[in-house]
């Protein structure tokens, strides 16, 4: 008998786009892109991207892997890197996304706090009159073009995050544990002591008392992806982030990262965005490549 084939969850980064996220933030209606897809968007996750819908009039439902949730006016939707979701929005529906790189959550979120705990499960709550007015002032700032507009939309997302994450926990939204959490929550803090040293799968699984493969298992179920990957991953976050928030010459970012050839870091980082570090770096400071 035929090995039944399941069905492909696209990976996007913004609404079926696969250009890297060019700016500290993105921001446009729920209508500029439903309108282009009949107010539907089928199940996909978002590889390197946190978003949050804000709904201001009409409605929907959101699904998240096996499960619907119904949209309503005043709600938001937190949608974490990695998750599958889909979205049908009632035609005419209004309301704002607010999409953030991978890389500018990490750098909002202080250690210690929770708050990257808190955000990591995808789910819909009533938005607080602060979390809507936070939005509307992104949304101001990032239509703009005034000195000094990096640094207010940062201070202004990472105030948006904090305001989401006081509302999980103050509502009791707040997702509780999930079978296996445990292990993943191991995993992710060694990747994050040890990713520049590129750990192998293997190497983080000795380190759990786990094998590659119940390990690649468990971040499948969970993110959506094997260990290698968000090894991977986390690896060249740290390459975006450095490339966009600090003046290091690229080759000091490679052999920061581990890497003992700046163009063998060069080849990966390209082949992992789609962009050499120069010309990341310049898209994202407005500079032509």
């Amino acid at each position: 008998m035929p090995r039944m084939r399941l069905p492909t969850v696209e990976s996007y980064n913004l609404f079926g786009e696969s250009g890297d996220l060019p700016d500290v933030v993105h921001c446009e209606t729920i209508a500029t892109r439903s309108i282009l897809h009949n107010w539907e968007f089928a199940a996909h996750r978002h590889a390197r991207l946190h978003q949050f819908l804000l709904i201001d009039s009409g409605g929907g439902e959101a699904r998240f892997e096996d499960q619907a949730t119904t949209l309503s006016p005043q709600r938001i939707i937190n949608v974490p890197i990695g998750h599958v979701h889909g979205f049908s929005f009632i035609p005419g529906t209004q309301g704002w996304v607010v999409t953030l790189a991978a890389e500018m959550v990490s750098d909002a979120l202080t250690r210690g706090e929770g708050i990257a705990k808190t955000l990591a499960e995808p789910c819909v709550f009533d938005a607080a009159d602060a979390i809507r007015a936070i939005i509307l002032q992104i949304f101001d700032e990032f239509a703009g073009r005034h000195f000094a507009r990096a640094q207010i939309l940062r201070g202004y997302c990472g105030a948006l995050i904090g305001l989401v994450a006081r509302a999980l926990v103050e509502t009791g939204v707040a997702p509780g544990e999930r079978p296996n959490s445990g292990l993943l929550e191991q995993f992710e803090t060694l990747v994050e002591a040890h990713f520049a040293e590129h750990w192998s799968v293997a190497d983080y699984a000795k380190a759990l008392s786990v094998s590659p493969t119940h390990l690649s298992r468990i971040t499948r179920w969970a993110r959506g992806y094997p260990a290698s990957r968000l090894i991977h991953e986390r690896l060249i976050r740290e390459a975006r982030r450095n490339l966009v928030y600090t003046s290091m010459p690229i080759s000091t970012i490679s052999y920061a990262l581990g890497f003992e050839d700046p163009a063998y870091f060069s080849r990966v980082f390209t082949g992992a965005t789609g962009f050499s570090p120069r010309d990341f770096r310049n898209r994202v400071q407005g500079k032509t490549p």
